[in-house]
Order: structure tokens, then C-alpha cells, then sequence
């Protein structure tokens, strides 16, 4: 009976979930209930229980998870000062006398988007909201034109600064010297956010480049499909455009070199690379008149909402890890991920697979809180490269949130799509992101130097 308790936890919190109740009161709740019938039959020790606060306590001290809230006030804010709306205008303009200008457009303010905000839903509703009406107008196939949009917000997860690779980086940190000192090494090595901010860089430009080379593709072979901008509707100047191209373009540029680059050159921590970016936002939106103290309240209350969540569910998620330790739950996966055959390689594809089937129901966070403290150790343990690991959860999870018919990146859309957009359209156009996505996964599985070299090569 005590070998199925951990199963039986997983389940229970499964049912709760679908009836509608929230994460973190769900996981927290429910591991409760179990912890309180496991110690009436004798079959938890109430002593996991006791371990709580000093779990609470590492949060509130735990300074890395500060980078939370200032990257989601960075980005509200940014959101707020309408940067997206100047970057996709100027953008169509540059490249709208191209085939497939306005797609290649919209994936390049994407990724702006993405190492400014790193916020998806943000990111996919705003790009919907702007940019899908603008295309579809201009004749693109509502397939094409929704597909690019929700690969381009779903980028926000493995570009950095992301909130998903913050959060994932500390978790993996705890994992990986957990596996340490299970191998009896007892002078760790670390891992930290900065070493996966700086792995993920790579296999997410190479995603950026993947997603243009396939609109260049699909303007050759279905020209119709994304047409050019006609030269009558482009009365703008050369001189004028490009000027503005540098009045609009430089500004975000420069903030994201000032996160991303001092996290590199090692001046700062990313949690102060995060105040330097909420700084930056904040100077971004004064410059263009959109800073008052209406916006500021507005930006501080979401920034609080959003982190509330966020550490509200890591409460729940601890709790819900202590009661499935005091059923013996580690053991339990580590046993199984050990004894499955085909060794390490069948035991990361299991891992990868049952992530990405959770990410149908359940946001980043909770996966990153509550399966990865599970599993996380027991990869490390068999020698894997923990930026590695980091950055294939990450994309696993993009290519999840993209994937039909639960794909969150899609719900997204589908709320602010136009009516002659139907959720068949939004469910075609993402299928040829979703294998490029597989394609990246596959490329990082025979090639592991694409997430870990650019680390060794900046801190060694």
C-alpha cells in the first residue's frame, strides 16, 4: 500500500485540478489530506510536515528568486509603454516590400519581446491584438499568420531574460547538488541562472532562425499566402524609415544588451541585471510620455499579482514534495528512472514526455516547482549536463504550450482572434513551428555543445 501512496497523491491532486480548484491550493491542500490519512494508518511520519517553515524560510532569503518580480514589473511596464505597437509598425515597414515581410516582422519583435518581457501570455495576446487584424488584412493565410504569432510569443521561454529560466535555474541549482551529494561529493559544484540564461541564448536565436527560414520557404512555394505590402501603401522615405527604425529599435536593444550584458561580462547577478532592466523599462516608458503615476500603480499591482502567484504556488509545491518524499515518492522515480532499459537515454525521454503531456494542464511554474525537484535529481545523478537539462525543459515546454489541441499559447490567441479566424486555422498554422520545435529538441539531443558551450567558453 505504501509503494502506491505517491501514485495515489499524483492522481488525487490530477482530480482536484479538474474540478477547478487553484494550483497552489490544490497541491498544498491535497498533499495535506494525504499527509493527515497516511499518519492516522500510520504511513507518514508527521516529521516531512515540520520541515515546512524552514522551506519557507529558504524562499524568503533566497535571493535569486528575487529576479521574479523585477523581470514581470520590467515587463509589464514595457508592455504598458506600447513598444510593441511602435516595434511591429516600424518593422512592417522595413520589411513589408518582402514576401513574407509581415510574418518575418512579427517573429523579430517577438523575439525582442521575448529578451524584454519574457511574459507569453502578455506577449501572444499583445502580438494577436496588434498584429493578427494587420495581416489578415493584408491578405496572409489565417493559418500562417496565427501560427507565427503563437510560436513567436512562445519564444518568452527559452530567450533570455525568461521567467521560466530564473525559476528553473533555481530549482536546478537545489537538484544538482542534491545529486552531488547523493554520489558522495561533498564539495559541490553549482549551477546558476546565469549559466542557463547564457545556454539558452544560442538554441533560441537558432529557433528564431529556423521559424524565418521557414516563411522565406513559404513565400517562395505559396506566395498568395503572405504577400508583399503593395508598393502604393510604402510613401514612407528611405532616410525617414530608417531613422526611425534606429528611434524605435535602439532604445529596447539597449536594454536588453544592459540585462543580458552585464549578466554575461559577469558585472552583475541576474537578480541585479533584473533591477537594472526594471530601471531601464521604466526610463523607456518616460522617454515616451507613458510614465505617470496611474501607469506605475497599474504596473506595480499586476507585478504583484503575477509574484504572489508565482510564490504562493511554490509554497503549495513544497509542501506537496515533503508529503511525496514521506511516501518514499523519490525512491519510487528513482527506482523506475534507473531500472528503465535503454539507461539514461530512455529515462530523459520518459521525463521529457510526461513534462510535456503535463504542460496541456498545468502553466511552467508548477511543472518547474513540482516535477523537476522530483526527476531533477535523479537525471543529474546519471551525468547529465545540468544547462543541458535546463534548456530542454524549456523548449519541451514552448513546444508543449504550442502543441493542439491544449496548447496554452493557443488558447491565448483564440481569446483575442477575429471572427473569420477559427481554432482550425490557429491549430494548422502551428503545426510547422511545432516540428521545428521537435527539430531543435532532436538537434540539442545528438548535439548537447549547442546549450553548453557559449557557458564554458564565458565562464571558464
Amino acid at each position: 500500500m505504501l509503494e502506491l501512496m505517491p501514485l495515489f497523491l499524483f492522481l488525487g491532486v490530477g482530480l482536484v485540478l479538474l474540478a477547478g480548484y487553484p494550483v497552489a491550493l490544490s497541491l498544498g491542500g491535497t498533499a495535506l489530506v494525504f499527509a493527515l490519512v497516511g499518519n492516522w494508518f500510520g504511513l507518514f511520519d508527521p516529521a516531512f510536515i515540520a520541515a515546512l517553515p524552514n522551506r519557507i524560510y529558504g524562499v524568503m532569503t533566497n535571493e535569486t528568486l528575487i529576479a521574479v518580480p523585477l523581470f514581470v514589473f520590467m515587463g509589464v511596464m514595457l508592455e504598458r509603454s506600447q513598444v510593441a505597437e511602435s516595434l511591429l509598425d516600424t518593422m512592417a515597414m522595413l520589411f513589408g516590400p518582402l514576401r513574407g515581410g509581415l510574418g518575418i516582422s512579427v517573429t523579430l519583435v517577438g523575439m525582442l519581446l521575448a529578451a524584454s518581457t519574457g511574459i507569453v501570455g502578455a506577449t501572444v495576446v499583445t502580438m494577436g491584438l496588434l498584429s493578427l487584424p494587420t495581416m489578415l488584412r493584408r491578405g496572409y493565410s489565417p493559418g500562417i499568420a496565427a501560427g507565427t504569432i503563437c510560436a513567436s510569443g512562445t519564444l518568452g521561454q527559452v530567450i533570455p531574460p525568461s521567467i521560466v529560466l530564473v525559476l528553473l535555474g533555481d530549482v536546478l541549482s537545489a537538484a544538482y547538488q542534491q545529486a552531488q551529494l547523493d554520489m558522495g561529493l561533498f564539495a559541490p559544484e553549482t549551477v546558476s541562472v546565469g549559466d542557463l540564461f547564457v545556454g539558452a541564448l544560442i538554441p533560441g536565436l537558432v529557433l528564431v532562425l529556423l521559424y524565418l527560414l521557414y516563411l522565406l520557404g513559404v513565400a517562395w512555394l505559396r506566395p498568395e499566402a503572405v504577400p508583399a505590402i503593395p508598393k502604393s501603401e510604402r510613401t514612407i522615405a528611405p532616410g525617414v524609415l530608417w531613422r526611425r527604425v534606429l528611434l524605435v529599435l535602439l532604445p529596447p536593444l539597449l536594454l536588453i544588451v544592459a540585462v543580458l550584458g552585464s549578466i554575461l561580462w559577469g558585472v552583475a547577478t541576474p537578480t541585479e541585471a533584473a533591477s537594472v532592466g526594471a530601471v531601464g523599462a521604466m526610463l523607456l516608458a518616460w522617454s515616451r510620455r507613458r510614465l505617470d503615476l496611474g501607469t506605475l500603480r497599474e504596473v506595480m499591482v499586476q507585478t504583484t499579482n503575477v509574484t504572489s502567484m508565482v510564490f504562493l504556488i511554490l509554497i503549495g509545491a513544497a509542501l506537496f514534495s515533503l508529503v511525496f518524499r514521506g511516501f518514499g515518492g523519490d525512491e519510487l522515480v528513482t527506482e523506475l528512472l534507473s531500472g528503465l532499459p535503454g539507461g539514461t537515454l530512455s529515462a530523459v525521454a520518459l521525463v521529457m514526455l510526461v513534462m510535456f503531456l503535463l504542460g496541456f494542464i498545468l502553466d511552467f511554474i508548477e511543472i518547474t516547482f513540482v516535477v523537476v525537484p522530483i526527476v531533477g535529481p535523479v537525471l543529474l545523478g546519471m551525468g547529465l549536463d545540468p544547462v543541458w537539462l535546463g534548456v530542454m525543459i524549456a523548449i519541451n515546454l514552448q513546444t508543449s504550450f504550442l502543441t493542439p489541441p491544449f496548447g496554452f499559447a493557443l488558447f491565448y490567441l483564440r481569446g483575442v482572434a477575429p471572427p473569420q479566424v477559427k481554432t482550425g486555422h490557429i491549430y494548422r498554422g502551428a503545426i510547422p513551428f511545432i516540428l521545428i520545435q521537435l527539430l531543435m529538441l532532436g538537434a540539442l539531443a545528438l548535439w548537447p555543445q549547442i546549450a553548453t558551450w557559449l557557458p564554458g567558453l564565458v565562464y571558464s
